[in-house]
C-alpha cells in the first residue's frame, strides 16, 4: 500500500513538526523496520535522547499512528518520519510477523470508517478479543473537566513561551540599533539565525520562519538600500510583536507569530469566509527557505465579486524536488475559495475547483476601484508587519532612470515607484493597461500585466 509524501505534509500539525521529521528521516536514526505481508502496516524504532528507542507504528490504511514518545503533538515528528521514510524509499521495509506491541496497538485502536482487518495470523485467543466489541465509554464528567484543564494549561504554556521569546526578540532588536546597524547588514545572516533559533524554542515558529527569511529579502536590495531597509524590517518585527501582546488571541496575529489554523480547523469555523467566484492565475513563486522547505505561493485574481486576490501558500521538503504546478499563468476558471480570517483577507484554501470559464473570451481585468495611493497604504496601515501585499495598478508604463534602474510610472504622471527587478524585452515601454504587482512598501514587484496587444508575465 502505497503513501506519497504530500499525505504526509498534509497529516503534520505544523511545519515545525514538518522540519524536525526531515531531520529524523536518515537511515542513522531507525533500527527495526518493517512491513505487514499485506504492506498495510509498517513500523519501527527511532533514537531518541533515551536510552531505549522510540517504538513507533502506522496503518497506512487510514494513516492511524502511535508513537511512544511522550510529545503533545499528533502525530508527532517520529511518525511523520516514518511515513516519510516509506514514501520516498529512503530505506526498506521487509515483510515480516508483525511484533506484538503493533499487534497490540491494533486492539486498542478503533480507527476511521471501521475496525480493518487483522494484518497478520492470530491464535484463537487473540482473535477471540478482537471481536470482542468494547461497551460505550460512559460519559465521566471529571475526566473531561481534567481534560479541559489540562488543554488550558498547554495553552497558558505555550503562550508564556511565545510572550517570552518576543521579551528575547525585542532585546535582541535594541542590540542591534545599540552597536549599529551597519555591522548589522555586515552580519545579518549569522544573527538571524541565532534569534531565529531562540524563537523556535518560545513556540514562535512563524516569527521564526520571518526571521530567518530577513536576510534574503535584505541583500537582495541594492547595496545603498540596505541600511534603510534593516531599519524597516526591525520595525516591523516590533510592530508585529507588540500587536500581539496586546491582543494574543487574534487568529491573524497567532498564523503570523506560531502557525496556521489547520485546514480541519478552518473549514469548521462557521465565520470563515466562503468565496465562490471567477479567478485568474496570476502567477507561481516558488522560493526555497533555509528551514529546508520550499513555499509555493500561487497569486489568484478575482474577475468577479468579493477580495480582490486570493493567496494559495503551500510548503513542501526540498529534499522531494520541484513539483508540477497545479495551475498556469493566465488560465481562468471558477471556483470556491475559504479564507483565513484576517482584517484584509488574502490567504485562502481552494475548495473546489468547479470548471474552466467557457469558450468565449477571457473576462477582463476589472479596473482600479481607489486611489493609487489608498491603494498602496490601505493594506500596510492594517497589517503593518507583512512583507508585501498585492495591488491592482492603474495604466502606466516602466521607464528606467540614468543608472539603468527601473521605474513605473501611471500614465496620469503621479509620482513613479522602482520596480524591484529587472524589466527586460516587452515589458521595457509597453504601454501596461492594468499590472498587479506586490507593493513592500518601498518597491513593486511586478506579477503579471496587461497591454493593448495581450498579457504579460513577469519572471
Amino acid at each position: 500500500m502505497a503513501i506519497d509524501l504530500k499525505a504526509v505534509e498534509q497529516l503534520a500539525t505544523d511545519q515545525a513538526s514538518l522540519k524536525a521529521a526531515a531531520g529524523l528521516a536518515k537511515p542513522g536514526k531507525w533500527s527495526g523496520l518493517g512491513a505487514s505481508r499485506d504492506a498495510t502496516l509498517i513500523w519501527g524504532e527511532c533514537a531518541g535522547s533515551g536510552a531505549n528507542p522510540y517504538r513507533v507504528m502506522a496503518d497506512l490504511r487510514d494513516l492511524g499512528n502511535k508513537c511512544t514518545c511522550p510529545s503533545r503533538k499528533f502525530p508527532c515528528k517520529h511518525v511523520l518520519a516514518l511515513l516519510w521514510l516509506n514514501a520516498e524509499a529512503i530505506l526498506s521495509f521487509p515483510a515480516a510477523e508483525t511484533p506484538e506491541w503493533v499487534v497490540e496497538w491494533l486492539r486498542r485502536r478503533r480507527p476511521a470508517g471501521g475496525t480493518p482487518k487483522p494484518a497478520v495470523p492470530m491464535g484463537d485467543k487473540d482473535v477471540h478479543a478482537a471481536r470482542v466489541t468494547a461497551p460505550e465509554r460512559l460519559h465521566d464528567a471529571k475526566a473531561d473537566a481534567r481534560r479541559e484543564a489540562a488543554n488550558a494549561r498547554r495553552a497558558e504554556e505555550t503562550e508564556r513561551a511565545i510572550l517570552d521569546g518576543l521579551d528575547a526578540l525585542e532585546q535582541w532588536i535594541g542590540d542591534q540599533l545599540r552597536l549599529g546597524l551597519a555591522g548589522f547588514v555586515d552580519d545579518v545572516v549569522a544573527r538571524c539565525r541565532r534569534i531565529g533559533a531562540r524563537l523556535v524554542d518560545g513556540k514562535a515558529a512563524a516569527l521564526a520562519g520571518h526571521v530567518d527569511e530577513l536576510p534574503a529579502r535584505l541583500l537582495a536590495l541594492p547595496a545603498g538600500d540596505r541600511m534603510r531597509g534593516a531599519t524597516v524590517e526591525l520595525a516591523r518585527l516590533v510592530l508585529l510583536a507588540r500587536a500581539f501582546r496586546a491582543t494574543p488571541r487574534d487568529p491573524e496575529l497567532r498564523r503570523a507569530i506560531a502557525s496556521a489554523e489547520s485546514r480541519e480547523r478552518l473549514l469548521a469555523d462557521p465565520a470563515a469566509l466562503r468565496v465562490n467566484a471567477s479567478w485568474e492565475v496570476l502567477a507561481e513563486q516558488v522560493r526555497t527557505r533555509r528551514d529546508g522547505l520550499v513555499s509555493q505561493t500561487t497569486w489568484l485574481l478575482n474577475l468577479t465579486e468579493g477580495p480582490r486576490f486570493a493567496m494559495l501558500l503551500d510548503f513542501f521538503p526540498a529534499s522531494a524536488g520541484r513539483r508540477a504546478s497545479a495551475f498556469t499563468p493566465g488560465e481562468q476558471f471558477v471556483a470556491e475559495m475559504l479564507f483565513y480570517p484576517a482584517r484584509a483577507p488574502l490567504r485562502a484554501l481552494l475548495l473546489e475547483r468547479e470548471a474552466a470559464l467557457g469558450d468565449g473570451p477571457p473576462l477582463d481585468w476589472p479596473p482600479a476601484s481607489t486611489a493609487l495611493e489608498d491603494a498602496l497604504t490601505a493594506p500596510l496601515l492594517a497589517e503593518p508587519w507583512a512583507a508585501e501585499r498585492p495591488v491592482l495598478l492603474p495604466p502606466g508604463r516602466i521607464g528606467f532612470d540614468r543608472t539603468g534602474a527601473p521605474w513605473w510610472q501611471p500614465r496620469d504622471g503621479t509620482p513613479l515607484l522602482p520596480v524591484a527587478s529587472d524589466a527586460e524585452g516587452l515589458l521595457a515601454g509597453t504601454e501596461l493597461t492594468r499590472s498587479v504587482a506586490l507593493w513592500s512598501g518601498s518597491r513593486l514587484e511586478l506579477l503579471a500585466m496587461q497591454t493593448p496587444w495581450g498579457r504579460l508575465h513577469h519572471g
